[in-house]
């Protein structure tokens, strides 16, 4: 199948799904850059460090080191075992406990300085957020904001995000599609999610406006699932560590005709989601891309053509802002300091 020619000419999105139809959708950092664009940040890693509140330390900054990690979930994983190890030994060491709460604790404090605040989302944006997500049967999430979760509660019976089991656990036994509810699969976590100490997942339950204050709540037994950064393989080790994030990756690899990707740019590292849709057989990605200027098109298309030049694919490229997830109304203005 023939590649598109590489021009500048950006589809229009209704017209394109009229004509093949999408039922399956990968969001990205552009969804949430959409609405606030203090999204916009490199490294959760890097704002940890420089965060007014509580920032990274020396001593914190060497088991980033010694783990050879940028990861947090990896991170407060190791020192998590290491106070387990500890207790079973009867080995009186109180620092790995406290490096553990004191790099959640930055975390934290990273995570809420780049966030939106409930009190400045709009429930007619995240309407219409939750009806845009709402066309598909399938949502693969790769970001770990609040905002995907906050439109999904505006109208609950239209999702299923699969924690079904005792305290809103995800069941691997238990996840099979029911009904006609679109499917939420967070690919690397989100701020809603915990990792127990055996793998497991669950969902934080908690009202719109208290969710983000309660993030990661201060106890030893709830780590942040949030695979915030890191080489692709670093990515891949941790989604192998969880059932949960393993079952949505190998869903996305699962055959399937037709796939929107929104707002994602598949960079270096994010391989393992370029390997994943190889592996989906993919007839039909529609791409989206935002309409800066000709040479930043052509670029972007370059990028992407190049990630599936070996596959059998029909690569379809669409304005950004033509779709109701990249609609400017949804632009929510940052305050001044």
């Amino acid at each position: 199948m023939e590649l598109p020619a590489l021009t500048a000419e950006l589809e229009d999105w209704t017209a394109l799904n009229d004509s093949i139809g999408f039922s399956e959708l990968l969001i990205g950092n552009g969804a949430s850059l959409a609405v606030w664009r203090k999204f916009a940040y490199f490294s959760l890693f890097d704002e940890a460090q420089t965060t007014r509140n509580r920032p990274l330390s020396p001593t914190e900054l060497s088991v980033f080191r010694a783990l050879d990690s940028s990861i947090f979930e990896q991170v407060l994983s190791a020192l998590k075992s290491s106070i387990r190890v500890n207790a079973a030994l009867t080995i009186n060491a109180s620092s790995p406990r406290h490096r553990y709460f004191a790099i959640k604790e930055a975390l934290i404090h990273a995570v809420r300085s780049l966030h939106i605040p409930w009190s400045l989302m709009q429930t007619d944006s995240l309407t219409r957020i939750s009806q845009a997500l709402a066309q598909y049967q399938t949502v693969y999430s790769g970001n770990y904001d609040l905002l995907t979760y906050w439109a999904a509660q505006q109208t609950p019976e239209a999702f299923d995000d699969l924690f079904r089991g005792p305290d809103s656990t995800f069941d691997p036994t238990n996840c099979q599609r029911q009904g006609k509810a679109t499917r939420l699969l967070y690919l690397h976590g989100g701020m809603q999610l915990v990792k127990n100490v055996d793998g497991s997942t669950r969902m934080l339950k908690s009202s719109e406006s208290t969710l983000l204050a309660s993030f990661a709540i201060n106890q030893l037994g709830d780590i942040p699932l949030l695979v915030n950064e890191g080489s692709s393989a670093d990515k891949l080790r941790s989604i192998r560590s969880c059932d949960y994030l393993t079952f949505c990756y190998s869903q996305l690899a699962q055959p399937k005709a037709t796939l929107c990707l929104f707002g994602h740019s598949l960079a270096a590292q994010d391989q393992h989601l370029v390997r994943a849709l190889q592996q989906a057989q993919l007839q039909t990605l529609a791409i989206s891309i935002y309409p800066h200027n000709p040479a930043f098109i052509l670029q972007q298309k370059q990028h992407y053509s190049a990630l599936f030049a070996e596959q059998n694919l029909e690569l379809r490229f669409y304005d950004a802002l033509s779709h109701p997830l990249g609609h400017p109304d949804l632009r929510v203005p940052v305050p001044k300091p």
